[in-house]
């Protein structure tokens, strides 16, 4: 799979990283613009855009109105946190008091590379994350070939072989690569490592308001989304979900259907809503492959 090549280093003061997005600046700042997309980047005035990790979803530490964030359960939101920036080499981080917001870091900046594909409609560079000098016999801003003993070396595939995240595919990224994550997904979840022990994404939990959500249930993070802003419509009913669901359109194809390319539309066609409440997904989340928004 073709990536652009970055050079440059991750930065993190002022920011409020969380378990799949980081900051990272460029050694040479003209480096962005041959980033496909670059035109929707969202970057600092010192040239710091942020990262969203390719295939990686972890569980929210801040979603919502910024007036009254939401998130989900946080000792395994901050768990992916603090695993990906001690990964990258992170050693003392502060933030401000009940907020996320880091106010130092030692050291302030650690060296690394990103490997890119594009932009998403938040302004986020989507990318696969390694730390240190460049791989062996690639340079930066080249187009590299990534296969999977290259995506082993990366932040991406360590937060999901560790547990501490869900996978979460869209259509972008190869077969090989998605594939090695779903397997790597499949033996932690086996395994019992990371939050997979709580994980109700599937075995259903029962919503009866929203601290069902933030501080109970540990579900994949696309159903939280989705289930908050059911919720926030002040419309809420747990068996009017997958009404909510199939009005929300998010389109995708099921890998392990009789038909693993075809197109399905609403999340209302893998959500199953019981009548006393219970709020599932009847498939597991690696075996589903999103388009891009």
């Amino acid at each position: 799979m073709p990536m652009l090549l970055v050079k440059g280093s991750f930065q993190i003061t002022g920011s409020e990283p969380d378990g799949d997005t980081v900051g990272f600046v460029p050694t040479r700042h003209p480096d962005w613009n041959r980033v496909p997309g670059a035109a929707r980047l969202d970057l600092t005035n010192s040239c710091r855009g942020k990262l969203r990790l390719d295939a990686v979803d972890a569980l929210e530490t801040h979603y919502g109105p910024t007036s009254a964030p939401a998130h989900q359960p946080l000792p395994f939101a901050h768990a992916a946190r603090d695993e990906l920036l001690a990964w990258l080499g992170f050693t003392d981080v502060r933030r401000a008091p009940d907020s996320e917001r880091v106010v130092s870091a030692d050291p302030e900046s650690v060296p690394g590379w990103i490997l890119t594909g594009g932009v998403d409609v938040h302004g986020r560079c989507v990318a696969l994350a390694g730390r240190g000098p460049l791989p062996e016999g690639t340079r930066s801003s080249q187009e590299v070939s990534v296969g999977v003993p290259l995506l082993r070396r990366t932040v991406n595939h360590h937060l999901i072989e560790r547990g501490l995240a869900y996978p979460t595919f869209y259509s972008n990224l190869f077969e090989d690569l998605r594939e090695e994550l779903a397997a790597v997904t499949r033996q932690a979840r086996t395994a019992g490592t990371g939050l997979w022990p709580q994980d109700a994404s599937t075995a259903g939990v029962k919503v009866t308001g929203l601290s069902s959500l933030t501080d109970e249930a540990v579900v994949v993070p696309k159903l939280f989304r989705r289930l908050y802003d059911h919720l926030a419509s002040g419309e809420f009913s747990v068996p009017a979900f997958r009404a909510f669901l199939a009005g929300a359109a998010d389109t995708y194809r099921i890998t392990s259907s009789a038909t693993p390319r075809a197109q399905v539309r609403g999340l209302h066609h893998v959500v199953e809503v019981t009548d006393d409440g219970t709020v599932r997904m009847t498939r597991p989340i690696e075996e589903l492959v999103f388009t891009e928004a």
